[in-house]
């Protein structure tokens, strides 16, 4: 498996939130591999999107969603949480990401289990926040080239069908509650 390449980013953010399920997110701790199967994406645009981080215009916080597609923005929520997000927009947007919400954990559940301090399968990366704590991704991920083996990247793989896709309202927000675009796969098969 190889990474998935700049231009599948480069796609409009909805397609892009809904074609990143099945494949793996991997991070390398060390020598140590870290990985998980993407089963839940939420998209996030720009200026049509209000609740969408870039919404109000460009900020340092917010930066990496208006650059270079294929690159991770990592930010920081309710003080004590990271979440993760693959920077994809297409040549009409000036930003967008999506956000990484669960996975289903395959390599370094050992790991994993320590990060989140459970032993329950299922509950160790079943939430954006807890991915990110179970994986060990922080700040220090901002920016990280996804399309290259790297700390942090997405492998290309398993390619979901449409119809094993159930589309949603995003989760916790308030504003464009109205756009199905969470994302998650209606059939686990890894």
């Amino acid at each position: 498996m190889r990474p998935i390449p700049r231009s599948f980013y480069k796609r409009n953010t909805v397609d892009v939130a809904q074609d990143l399920l099945g494949k793996v997110l991997v991070r390398r701790i060390n020598n140590k591999i870290v990985s998980g199967n993407i089963i839940e994406t939420e998209a996030y645009k720009y200026k049509d999107d209000p609740a969408s981080h870039t919404f109000g215009g460009k900020t340092k916080r917010n930066s990496a969603m208006f650059d270079e597609v294929g690159r991770a923005y990592v930010y920081f929520t309710y003080g004590m949480h990271y979440c993760v997000n693959a920077v994809a927009k297409d040549n009409k947007s000036e930003a967008g990401a999506v956000l990484i919400r669960s996975l289903f954990p395959k390599k370094g559940l050992d790991f994993m289990m320590k990060q989140r301090r459970t032993n329950i399968f299922s509950n160790l990366t079943n939430g954006p926040a807890k991915l990110t704590q179970a994986l060990q991704i922080s700040k220090d991920q901002y920016g990280e080239d996804l399309t290259r083996f790297s700390n942090l990247y997405i492998l290309d793989a398993k390619k979901i069908k449409k119809s094993d896709i159930d589309a949603r309202p995003r989760v916790g927000i308030k504003k464009a509650t109205d756009k199905l675009w969470n994302f998650r796969i209606l059939n686990l098969d890894f």
